[in-house]
């Protein structure tokens, strides 16, 4: 593969999912640290689908996977590379070795492996795979016999692996195999395929999870043999959930499209995300900017971090309170294909009730912490008459409110400005005509108008709701 564009001195990161599924939390954090170091270095992020398991890949899993990264906005250079589609090139490699003696054709069959793993259990040591054909000529297996190709890695000394999260780590090089690179169908391994991937693309840092910390030691041998220079390595803490245990869907262990469609935006799970695992300081809301020019891979934490769905609403919270409104609106609008009964709101915005909304998000976004949040305190705004009110609205409508909200409507009609103040000020002088204090107007007004007892200023819902609608609504109200 051509590395053209690459310097010698530029940092280069990749992403390599497997496409099994969506792009769950663990996934999408170390695709956030890859895309955040590039941007820092000022390098490149590269997208590897690692797609060489064909039962268990899919296309679906594949867009699954582009689509959560758009959403979270972390953009990657050039096209992404199919791992499956280069088995050619992974091939070419193994028999590199081979020819070159750093790797040997090995006959061991099924029934031989698990009698040295039978073994090996009898004596209660580590299993490693000890081939005798190592050092035998491959003269000797019979005719048409299949093999399976493994490196010849050294038995004596260690691998060294000098981490910029984990530190330095030493395997001692009799406790690892001889790694099967090409298996006896003719398909390239794993550990193969990533390093003659990250090499020819050009890959100056590996950053992953801690669970393939051991893949690291066997691909530098690898790398060893081939000459090759190895890229730095940094192995990231796997999330466990609030109490410690591993990360599972019953802590939040979801795909980036479900927290999309819980209404959480781009930005909060970006700022969310990189604080599990890093940190700067104290600082809790840092915008993707500032991440940019900070975010340093050694300054991720060693220890295991926590998944904390209560913070991430936090977090999601201050970012819809401090976002811009038309974004915020266009945050809606696609959320809308996302979740249940979406279609529908979506024609009702077509009717009117997306500029109602828009005009509503000042005041509405102050008490939200999820887009849903936000959706759902505006449903007054496309209800169909007459309204459903919920329990505690229906309380409030007792048959003294109704009468007040009876007597009102007069007072409503024909005002020659139907904006906020002028409201206001109508509403006010009924109050004080009748002897009522504000609230006692006012609460069962907002109960008839959004059919619950919390909203934003009654005056402001009025205004966007237009007078047809919110005197048609009062007359429902008052019978």
């Amino acid at each position: 593969m051509p590395q053209s564009n690459i310097t010698s001195d530029e940092v280069v990161v990749r992403f390599a999912p497997s496409p099994t599924g969506y792009l769950h939390i663990g996934g999408a954090r170390t695709a956030l640290f890859n895309w955040l170091y590039a941007k820092a270095k000022g390098g490149k992020f590269l997208l590897r689908i690692e797609d060489t398991d064909r039962e268990r890949n899919s296309p679906e899993a594949v867009e699954a996977i582009l689509d959560g990264l758009r959403w979270l906005q972390l953009d990657w250079d050039g096209e992404p590379v199919s791992q499956y589609e280069r088995a050619d090139r992974h091939r070419q490699i193994a028999m590199q070795l081979l020819a070159d003696g750093n790797a040997y054709k090995c006959f061991l069959t099924q029934a031989e492996l698990a009698e040295m793993r039978e073994t090996a259990e009898r004596e209660k040591r580590s299993f490693r795979v000890k081939s005798p054909w190592r050092d035998r000529d491959a003269s000797e297996a019979p005719a048409d016999t299949p093999y399976a190709i493994r490196i010849r890695a050294p038995n004596e000394g260690e691998t060294v692996i000098k981490d910029h999260v984990q530190g330095k780590v030493t395997y001692a090089n009799k406790d690892l195999d001889d790694l099967i690179i090409l298996r006896s169908d003719g398909s390239p391994t794993y550990n193969l395929a990533v390093v003659v991937d990250d090499h020819d693309l050009g890959i100056t840092h590996v950053i992953r999870g801690v669970d393939h910390l051991t893949n690291a030691a066997r691909q530098t041998q690898i790398y060893d043999l081939m000459g090759w220079k190895a890229p730095q390595w940094a192995h990231v803490p796997l999330i466990h959930g609030p109490d410690g245990a591993k990360l599972s869907k019953r802590h939040g262990a979801l795909g980036a499209e479900a927290y999309r469609e819980m209404g959480y935006l781009p930005v909060a799970m970006r700022n969310y995300l990189v604080r599990l695992g890093w940190s700067h300081g104290d600082d809790e809301i840092i915008s993707t900017n500032q991440l940019i020019e900070w975010f340093d891979i050694d300054a991720i934490n060693k220890a295991p971090a926590r998944f904390d769905l209560q913070k991430l609403e936090a977090i999601n919270g201050h970012w819809i309170r401090t976002s811009d409104d038309d974004e915020l609106y266009e945050r809606i609008n696609h959320l809308l294909p996302h979740i249940p009964h979406g279609d529908a709101i979506s024609q009702a915005f077509s009717l009117g009730a997306g500029i109602k909304l828009r005009a509503l998000i000042p005041a509405m976004k102050e008490r939200s912490k999820t887009l849903l949040d936000l959706l759902d305190g505006a449903k007054f705004l496309w209800a169909e008459r007459p309204m459903a009110y919920d329990e505690k609205a229906n309380k409030l409508l007792d048959e003294s409110a109704r009468a007040i909200l009876g007597k009102l409507i007069p007072s409503l009609q024909h005002l020659p400005d139907w904006t906020p103040v002028p409201l206001e000020t109508a509403i006010r002088e009924f109050a004080e005509a009748e002897g009522l204090k504000l609230g006692k107007v006012a609460q069962p007004l907002r109960a008839a108008l959004t059919g619950t007892t919390v909203s934003p200023s009654i005056f402001e819902v009025m205004a966007v709701l237009g007078e047809p609608e919110t005197l048609g609504r009062l007359k429902d109200a008052a019978g």
